[in-house]
């Protein structure tokens, strides 16, 4: 065996980030809470991903909750399309902002949304489609992206587990309406804790700025918005005009430093991973495990590992094995697998049947994921991927 253990994550926060920070903190009084850090966070990160404006937030899920906030302000109630395969917190921002989840299968090749069943999907009710890249992979059609124009549906876009991954060229997150992203430990960029909203739409952003720092009005930078509340509300003091029921979404300083510290090095670790899942995949047993997914682009921060056929025993196999030799899995991918057996939906009525989703279901019970890191090398993976295909062939 070439490692000690294979670990489902590595501390992405190196000795490097903590000098970065460490040299920071020994600034005379340096400030801590939300400031010039975070907003030069911001626009280094809007400048790597070619959009005009990010806001950065506590975490991922908090960047999913604003977002569909804000949907909620600029668009009214309705339906939002989603997938069963994705983290809870997108599924609970749609439930947190009122709206009802609409839930579509995925396709095998990328594991977002089937595209096709989408556009069936949309009613006059549609007032979003909310995409997962899972795990690296590009989600993204031609077809959705034309589409959802045409039919002046809003994307959003959520690249937690996907930074730097492309459709056609273009980095994902630069699509949608909105885009979010997560900051979160192994992550191809950590802050510890945090997340990014993003988008090209001005009044989106005022809006999410206002509700990520308790609705206030103050943290707009529109001129003619806080005029016309100043006029409407002349009995308030202007610096506390609340005009929404936000949160405490805010990050802090130390989060951003760690972020702009980690920029200047995502690119290169981007290549590393994508090159690591090229020569998982194409050194797994086709016959028996799923390698035809769509490449392009990727940015996989992870392994995906899915069974061609469904069979139970062969699972268990393979899992005991990973166990065995201290490789660290998940089943069911992304957020375990299918949201919809999971207990926080039981509440909800009239939801669907998790079983007529057949490849959500696929995945929930014969899919894994296995850490992907910069530091592994060749003769890791080859060390992975022969132990894998004994496990098949040895069946």
């Amino acid at each position: 065996m070439i490692r000690n253990s294979w670990p489902l994550m590595e501390n992405n926060i190196d000795r490097e980030d903590l000098d970065s920070l460490i040299s920071y903190l020994k600034n005379d009084d340096p400030r801590l809470t939300q400031g010039p850090k975070v907003q030069e966070f911001e626009e280094k990160w809007s400048e790597w991903l070619g959009v005009k404006h990010s806001v950065m937030v506590n975490s991922g899920s908090s960047a999913n909750d604003l977002t569909l906030l804000a949907l909620r302000e600029v668009s009214g109630p309705g339906e939002v399309i989603v997938p069963p395969l994705t983290w809870v917190s997108d599924i609970a921002s749609v439930l947190h902002a009122g709206f009802t989840p609409k839930f579509v299968d995925i396709s095998p090749q990328t594991l977002a949304l089937n595209d096709e069943l989408v556009l069936r999907s949309i009613t006059s009710k549609t007032k979003a489609v909310f995409l997962t890249h899972i795990l690296g992979f590009n989600g993204l059609t031609d077809r959705l992206l034309m589409e959802l124009e045409r039919l002046n549906i809003k994307l959003i876009e959520d690249v937690c587990e996907s930074h730097g991954a492309t459709h056609n060229g273009k980095k994902l997150g630069s699509f949608g309406w909105a885009s979010n992203f997560s900051f979160y430990y192994a992550h191809h960029l950590s802050t510890i804790e945090g997340g990014m909203i993003c988008s090209d739409d001005f009044e989106l952003i005022e809006v999410v700025k206002m509700l990520r720092s308790h609705g206030l009005l103050r943290e707009s930078k529109d001129k003619d918005l806080k005029s016309k509340y100043k006029f409407e509300y002349p009995d308030l003091n202007p610096e506390f005009i609340f005009t929404y029921a936000g949160h405490n979404m805010r990050s802090t300083e130390i989060n951003a430093v760690l972020g702009l510290q980690q920029l200047s090095r995502l690119d290169s670790n981007n290549l590393i991973r994508a090159k690591n899942l090229e020569l998982f995949l194409d050194n797994l047993n086709s016959i028996f495990f799923r390698t035809n997914f769509f490449r392009d682009g990727n940015s996989n921060y992870a392994f995906t590992l899915i069974l061609n056929q469904p069979d139970f025993k062969l699972r268990d196999t393979i899992e005991n094995l990973l166990v065995q030799n201290k490789v660290e899995f998940r089943r069911g991918l992304s957020g375990g697998g299918n949201q919809l057996r999971q207990p926080y939906l039981k509440q909800y009525e009239n939801l669907p049947n998790p079983e007529t989703y057949r490849e959500t279901e696929h995945v929930h019970h014969f899919g894994w994921y296995i850490g992907n890191h910069p530091r592994i090398n060749e003769s890791d993976i080859y060390w992975l991927t022969n132990l894998l295909n004994k496990a098949v062939t040895n069946k």
